[in-house]
């Protein structure tokens, strides 16, 4: 059994766990059977240095659930936490396959938007794009788009090249230090929407099973689930634990939109967090 949690601590006080994940933690403290552990977020996030609440007396394999690292600093999180006899869920190769969307890309295309990449700051010419049967598409870096911000969802290869390399020079601006990667060129699709949301459905997939499935955009109860052949298609890749985002096509089709390492990704706003963490530690069972 795996029922061993891993939260980061307050910025402030590494004896609380951080505000963000305070509903979370609650919940998984108060299932029975489970133990959890702090790490100050100070200390790892600011100085690379692992402080615990708690050590396990013996090697345990534990759940991390907190903020996103790039694969380069997560890499480095795994290795210092063996120290202290913790191996996390999953090793750094299963995180980096799940977390860089194009790394995943090859066992997903089947069921995903056209994607092209592209270095950092490497010049990207819209006649490429085009040639390669895309018309309208999304910008992103190999983890995450732009939101909350004048940056456009999406652009067309009609636009003029001269138009386009500025949106990139605010991309760079608005991703700056988060930036991960390369650029990430990925074709739009139109969703269905019912009233003003999409119907998108996050899977947490654990030990190869099927975790969770939970509304994801908002929308509301009488929305269609993604197929059960789709969900089930993807339940063996490469990863202990990680999530597949899936979306409604105006079509009816479903397609995947995003996939991420579990351990960093959040909980939907309509997820039941009791019945989430004890399907969890089931899977594991």
């Amino acid at each position: 059994m795996i029922n061993t949690f891993l939260f980061p601590s307050d910025y402030f006080n590494k004896n609380k766990v951080d505000s963000s994940l305070y509903a979370e933690y609650i919940t998984c403290k108060e299932i029975n059977d489970t133990h959890i552990i702090l790490f100050s977020y100070r200390k790892w996030f600011e100085d690379k240095i692992i402080e615990l609440t708690s050590i396990p007396t013996k090697n345990t394999v534990v759940i991390y659930r907190g903020w996103m690292m790039i694969p380069e600093v997560y890499e480095k999180f795994y290795a210092a936490l063996k120290a202290y006899n913790i191996t996390l869920i999953n090793n750094p190769n299963a995180y980096k396959l799940m977390h860089i969307f194009p790394n995943v890309y090859k066992s997903i295309q089947e069921d995903t938007a056209k994607i092209l990449t592209f270095s950092l700051h490497q010049p990207i010419d819209l006649n490429i794009i085009k040639n390669n049967g895309i018309n309208k598409f999304l910008v992103k870096d190999y983890v995450k788009s732009v939101k909350g911000s004048n940056f456009p969802s999406s652009f067309r290869v009609d636009m003029s090249q001269e138009e386009f390399d500025g949106w990139m020079k605010v991309f760079y601006q608005y991703r700056g230090n988060l930036l991960t990667g390369g650029i990430c060129i990925k074709e739009f699709l139109n969703l269905k929407h019912y009233d003003d949301n999409t119907n998108e459905y996050r899977v947490y997939y654990a030990n190869n099973k099927i975790c969770s499935i939970s509304k994801n955009s908002g929308q509301g109860y009488l929305t269609p689930l993604p197929p059960e052949e789709l969900i089930q298609k993807y339940a063996n890749l490469q990863s202990n634990y990680y999530t597949i985002d899936y979306a409604q096509l105006e079509d009816n089709s479903w397609i995947i939109i995003e996939c991420g390492d579990g351990q960093v990704s959040g909980l939907s706003d309509s997820q039941d967090y009791v019945d989430y963490y004890k399907n969890l530690i089931l899977c594991f069972e």
